[in-house]
């Protein structure tokens, strides 16, 4: 294969990707991404507001977009989320956190967490799985789970027990789907700035932990293109089942 074939491999037009959590932070930013690649990018997200104004600066850009009502935790809206939608990237990204000590935390805020990043995960997987495989040139998938999927962190627990299962599921899912063309792979962030927890590391608190990090920086989120682009193009058609960490060495780091 010569070298321009190569990084031909690497773009993503003709194809179109859903992005569910897109209306901020990550999903934000990788609905950005995959559309600069080449990609009709579907946004999904419950803030259809903020999903109008991606669309918008996306299209301004050159790129193509269109946006979506979608609930993660709700089997009804994920079906009508993909009445008319047949993707060939999902990029699993919807997500909540629950700080808290276990021992304190309320049963509902428990069942929110694996609702949404579980749970909610595994059923829009399963609708863009079966379109994929009805259409039968199968697809990519990425499953945003976390390096809290490997190593625990303090008062974190529904939090960690989700990305766990994720990380699982992405495996078990790659199993399963292969013979259908489905890849299926799980993007692992360790900490990375976005503008929900951008104040928190300039805090005496947020700077000890980037000090922890073996890079001995933050990550940005830019730091995830190569890897996101790499698990859901062609550049990566023989990985499956990988639970790639993009950490900054954080995983690696000493006990």
């Amino acid at each position: 294969m010569s070298g321009q074939d190569v990084f031909a491999t690497w773009r993503l037009d003709g194809r179109t990707a859903l992005v569910t959590g897109a209306s901020s932070g990550l999903g934000r930013h990788f609905a950005g991404l995959l559309a600069r690649a080449g990609a009709s990018v579907v946004l999904a997200a419950r803030r259809t507001d903020r999903l109008e104004a991606l669309r918008a600066e996306i299209t301004a850009a050159g790129g193509q977009a269109s946006a979506i009502a979608l609930d993660v935790t709700d089997a009804g809206s994920i079906a009508s989320a993909f009445d008319d939608v047949v993707p060939d990237i999902l990029v699993n990204n919807a997500g909540i956190a629950h700080a808290g000590k276990a021992m304190d935390m309320a049963a509902e805020d428990w069942e929110a967490v694996i609702d949404t990043n579980l749970t909610g995960a595994f059923l829009v997987a399963q609708a863009a799985a079966r379109k994929m495989a009805g259409r039968g040139r199968g697809g990519s998938i990425v499953n945003i789970a976390s390096i809290t999927g490997f190593r625990v962190a303090n008062q974190l627990a529904a939090y960690a027990a989700s990305k766990a299962g994720l990380v699982h599921l992405t495996k078990a899912l790659a199993l399963e789907w292969a013979r259908h063309g489905i890849r299926v792979n799980a993007l692992c962030p360790g900490y990375i700035v976005t503008e929900i927890n951008r104040d928190f590391f300039t805090t005496e608190v947020g700077e000890a932990l980037v000090r922890r990090i073996p890079q001995r920086r933050i990550g940005l989120e830019q730091d995830l293109d190569g890897a996101l682009l790499l698990l859901a193009s062609d550049a990566g058609a023989y990985i499956t089942g990988a639970a790639l960490a993009v950490d900054g060495g954080h995983l690696v780091s000493s006990l």
